[in-house]
C-alpha cells in the first residue's frame, strides 16, 4: 500500500532517508570524520625522537623514566642509596648513562654484584633521555661524537702507538688483546672484543667499577683513537694453530709445560713398566 502526500505524490527517497532515525547520528560520525582527518593532516608532527626534542623535554621525559627504573637504587634524587650499595648521580655525567644503560649493565637486580654485559632494554631516545637527566643534575663526560671515538684514517704508526698504550695501561686486567681476566675478590675485567669504539670510549672516561678513569688530560683523545685501532686490528687479525684465549705467554707456557713434563712422565713410567715385565 502506498501513502500519498497532499498533492497526491509520494515523498520523495532522499526525504524519508533525512527523517529516518539514524541519519544524523551517522552525518555527525562523518563530520568529525572528517575534521579528524583534516586536523591531522594539516597539523605538524610532533617530535618523535630525541633529536627533534628540546632539552627540556628529554629531561623531563628522563626524569620520569629515572623515576620508574633508577630511583629504586639510586634514589629519587640520583642521590644515592647506601643501603643498596647504589652510589650517587649527581657528577658522572651523560656518557656514563650511556655506557651502562646501553651495554644492557643498567638497570641491575642486584646492585652489590658486578654488573655484567647483557641485552639492553632500552631505546636509544630513552637512553638519550636518561642521559640529558642525568647530565641535567652535575658535571660530568658528556657523550662523544664520532670524531672522538672513531678509528677510521690512522696510520700504521698510530695503531701500534695505541698498542703500546693499551698494554701499558690496559692490559694488566684486560689481557693483551683484551680478552678479558680474573680480578681480586671474585670480580672479571670483562672482554671487549664485543665493545664498540664508543663504549671503549665511554669506559676509558667514566671507569665504570673496578677501572680507573682516564681524564683527557693524561690520555687524549688521539691516544683513544690510537687504543681503539689496536683492539680492532689485533681481533680481527686470524690466529694460527691453538690460541688458548689468547691469555698470553705465561698460560701457553703453562699449558706447555703441563702436556711436555705430563708426556715425559707418563713415558717414563711406561718405559719403567716395560722393564719390570721383561
Amino acid at each position: 500500500m502506498r501513502f500519498l502526500t497532499r498533492g497526491g505524490r509520494s515523498p520523495k527517497p532522499r526525504a524519508s532517508l533525512r527523517r529516518h532515525r539514524a541519519a544524523r547520528p551517522l552525518l555527525l560520525g562523518l563530520s568529525l570524520l572528517f575534521v579528524g582527518t583534516l586536523y591531522a593532516a594539516l597539523t605538524p608532527a610532533a617530535p618523535s625522537s630525541a633529536e627533534g626534542a628540546t632539552d627540556q623535554q628529554l629531561v623531563a621525559q628522563g626524569k620520569n623514566l629515572f623515576a620508574v627504573n633508577c630511583a629504586s637504587c639510586h634514589g629519587l634524587n640520583a642521590e644515592g642509596l647506601a643501603q643498596q650499595g647504589a652510589p650517587s648521580l649527581t657528577n658522572v655525567g651523560a656518557a656514563a648513562v650511556d655506557f651502562q644503560v646501553r651495554t644492557g649493565r643498567m638497570p641491575m637486580a642486584n646492585p652489590l654484584a658486578q654488573a655484567p654485559r647483557k641485552e639492553n632494554v632500552f631505546t636509544d631516545d630513552e637512553i638519550a633521555a636518561l642521559a640529558a637527566y642525568v647530565a641535567s643534575l652535575g658535571d660530568g663526560p658528556g657523550i662523544p661524537t664520532e670524531d672522538q671515538y672513531n678509528p677510521a684514517g690512522l696510520s700504521p704508526e698510530d695503531v701500534a702507538r695505541g698498542g703500546e698504550l693499551f698494554r701499558t695501561n690496559c692490559s694488566a686486567c684486560h689481557n693483551f688483546k683484551g680478552a678479558g681476566g680474573a680480578l681480586p675478590n671474585g670480580l672479571v675485567a670483562p672482554s671487549l672484543q664485543e665493545s664498540t669504539p664508543r663504549e671503549v670510549y665511554e669506559a676509558l672516561r667514566t671507569g665504570p667499577g673496578q677501572m680507573p678513569v682516564f681524564a683527557p688530560g693524561a690520555v687524549p683523545d688521539e691516544d683513544v683513537k690510537s687504543i681503539i685501532g689496536y683492539l680492532e686490528q689485533v681481533n680481527a687479525t686470524p690466529s694460527a694453530g691453538l690460541t688458548l684465549g689468547g691469555l698470553g705467554p705465561v698460560s701457553e707456557g703453562f699449558w706447555a709445560w703441563v702436556v711436555g713434563i705430563g708426556g715425559l712422565v707418563l713415558f717414563a713410567v711406561w718405559i719403567a713398566s716395560r722393564g719390570a715385565r721383561a
